[in-house]
């Protein structure tokens, strides 16, 4: 879910080539769920290869991933590493939902309506830890980094960015700002579309980039306001306070200044303490990492995609011939 809070921060539309020569840290799981959650036949059932192993991950990763260094845009993958046990809670809240849409796909499935057997089924996926081994593997052989995260990847993905590892965290949800990402870029899809929910329609969507200097700035608070902030609203470590949203949140952060403050007009009636969410926020598990970018393995993309989950060998050479190609015409910025 990530904090809820993007709607009331400044934000600017950009174009892909204004991400040309950047590299980006991206929130791998987050990414994976998008891809199981997206791609998926017209009943909810998502692709897979002839033994019944689901392959729409590493459709997305594939075809994502290509498609942005084919516009000379470095990426990263950044997967989670422990949970913390503030999470302990929203991990349940989320098994619970998914098993509820897993319920409600079979039902719509029996009563033959496809477009609510596809809806609750796009709420029902999770991540294995097969899908999270062999997403790593394809990533190594485009030749893309691959850090493990000793908590959480949005975390770590911010620490690079601060440390000026790369250009900027690519991810939807908000919660790396919070980390102290100096950027964020939002919406890096490959389609520049996004569908209505419930509609037959799409609405364009350009890649956005948020900087915490102007958020800060416009919003006239200090980073660890913006903790308290997100706190509020409801963050992956709490849920937030009933009736106050990302506005009355900002102005009593704003009147308050202090979490100390802020906690003696609220109710706080949850087992983990504000302070302990607030603390992680400030100081998150993460590590130094120095990046290596390597070469495009042909080969072993076609043996995973191909021989190994029934991948079309015409469309996987396509990809791979145009990874090589851009990766000759860039290779001096590239490998750096």
């Amino acid at each position: 879910m990530g904090v809820q809070i993007s709607r009331i921060l400044p934000k600017k539309e950009i174009e892909f080539r204004d991400l040309s020569g950047k590299t980006l840290a991206v929130d791998a799981f987050l990414w994976i769920h998008q891809f199981l959650s997206i791609i998926r036949q017209r009943d909810g059932t998502p692709l897979r290869d002839s033994n019944g192993r689901t392959t729409s991950h590493l459709s997305g990763i594939l075809y994502r991933s290509a498609k942005l260094m084919e516009n000379d845009i470095k990426l990263v993958w950044v997967f989670d590493g422990e949970k913390p046990d503030l999470k302990t809670m929203t991990i349940e809240e989320r098994k619970e939902r998914k098993e509820d849409a897993l319920k409600k796909w079979k039902e719509a499935l029996d009563l033959g309506n496809m477009e609510e057997a596809r809806k609750a089924a796009q709420m029902s996926s999770s991540i294995t830890g097969e899908m999270i081994e062999e997403s790593k593997k394809l990533l190594s052989y485009m030749g893309i980094p691959v850090v493990q995260a000793p908590s959480e990847g949005e975390a770590q993905c911010a620490h690079m960015c601060r440390n000026n590892v790369v250009y900027s965290v690519a991810s939807q949800d908000s919660d790396s700002l919070l980390f102290n990402t100096a950027r964020l870029v939002r919406n890096l899809s490959i389609t520049g579309k996004r569908k209505i929910p419930g509609k037959n329609s799409y609405v364009e969507i350009k890649p956005e980039i948020i900087e915490l200097k102007s958020v800060l700035k416009e919003l006239g608070i200090t980073r660890e306001q913006l903790v308290i902030l997100g706190i509020l609203v409801g963050s992956d470590y709490n849920p937030g306070i009933k009736g106050i949203g990302p506005k009355k949140a900002l102005k009593l952060v704003k009147t308050e200044k202090t979490l100390e403050n802020v906690l003696k007009k609220i109710e706080w009636d949850y087992d983990t303490p504000a302070q302990a969410v607030y603390d992680f926020y400030l100081n998150p598990p993460v590590e130094d990492v120095e990046l290596k970018f390597g070469e495009v393995d042909c080969e072993k993309i076609t043996k995973l995609l191909v021989d190994d989950h029934d991948f079309s060998q015409d469309r996987i050479d396509k990809v791979t011939k145009t990874l090589t190609q851009d990766k000759q015409k860039s290779l001096g910025s590239w490998l750096k």
